[in-house]
């Protein structure tokens, strides 16, 4: 994704829908490597697992009147003092092999980041067709408006992803390959999440990500930067993944090399990199890189850091996160490796 000169007074690229009114004012998607689904891991064996992740004092993020997961949730867990994963050498330098610094995926061109939109309780159901993973995936109906915006708009390449959250419910609801229908939506596979509880896809599940993760969660979202504060976890791509996963994950889609990171991966910023020299936005990004980490979420370009899409970012600050090596990370043990 290369970098764009900001555009100035132009507004927040959320669109928001209450009761049936909609108000949209821009969307957009990310320029970054197509990933194609990946083949699924495996077939259901349990029913909702919970994450082993240890309990964190962080209030969480929230989104229309809702916390995203609870504040003990893995997303909002701090890992700043968790121990070293005895592969972290090896698990950054093949994420560096793919490349080697830091990229983030988002940016004021309104077709960078992943757009989402927030629904309010009198939102139309709609029917979901699932064209390729339907075993895996959540049957709806959903309260999916028909201008919900498509990752890249209705006529791009890639991920498509649709992102929804419906306020009274605090319903989140995530589409991966999807496209607008006559009656409702198709989409390859789609997702369900309850923001009020720590509960995970079914062991093997895919979601809209090849992690079987959320991806709302790991959105970098300008209004949470601003804030001065990212009280989460962000959401990364590497280029190879091994046949594994860690929870949250509940999904592989990678090859058999225990040299690769398993999806659900926990990479940190390393507490004794210098960070006197960054600024605004990106320091409180990398701050939260310190505390939180990044979880391992999809196949895709490497370093790459999830951002909603939004209109407002700075492109000159955010650039700074450019000049991060890969290799100022380390990988954090939050669980074993499961198949």
């Amino acid at each position: 994704m290369n970098i764009v000169p900001r555009k100035v007074g132009i507004s927040i690229a959320i669109v928001v829908l209450v009761a049936g009114g909609l108000t949209q004012q821009s969307a957009g998607r990310t320029k970054k490597k197509v990933v194609r689904k990946p083949t699924i891991s495996s077939k259901p064996t349990s029913t909702k697992a919970t994450t082993t992740i240890p309990a964190s004092n962080s209030s969480g993020p929230n989104i229309g009147g809702c916390l995203v997961f609870p504040s003990d949730n893995a997303w909002n867990t701090d890992i700043s003092r968790y121990p070293i994963h005895p592969m972290s050498s090896a698990w950054v330098a093949s994420v560096n092999a793919g490349r080697r610094t830091l990229h983030p995926d988002t940016g004021s061109n309104p077709e960078y980041g992943i757009p989402f939109v927030v629904v309010g309780a009198t939102q139309p159901m709609v029917n979901v067709r699932y064209t390729e993973y339907g075993d895996e995936s959540d049957p709806g109906p959903f309260p999916i408006p028909p201008t919900a915006p498509i990752e890249g708009g209705p006529n791009a390449s890639g991920d498509r992803h649709v992102i929804v959250i419906q306020q009274e419910t605090c319903r989140l609801i995530e589409l991966f390959n999807a496209s607008k229908t006559s009656t409702g939506w198709d989409a390859s596979s789609g997702a369900s999440f309850n923001l009020r509880t720590n509960d995970l896809r079914t062991k093997g599940w895919t979601s809209a990500d090849a992690a079987g993760l959320a991806i709302f969660p790991g959105l970098m979202r300008l209004e949470e930067v601003r804030s001065g504060e990212v009280r989460h976890a962000l959401r990364f791509t590497a280029q190879k993944t091994q046949n594994g996963f860690i929870a949250p994950a509940q999904h592989f889609a990678g090859r058999n090399d225990a040299t690769l990171p398993p999806m659900g991966a926990r990479f940190r910023l390393r507490a004794n990199v210098d960070l006197s020299s960054y600024r605004g936005d990106a320091l409180v990004i990398l701050k939260a890189l310190q505390k939180y980490g990044m979880l391992l979420a999809d196949n895709g370009s490497s370093w790459f850091i999830s951002g909603a899409t939004d209109s407002r970012w700075n492109d000159d600050d955010l650039g700074q996160l450019k000049q991060v090596p890969g290799d100022w990370f380390e990988v954090v043990a939050t669980g074993p490796i499961e198949r």
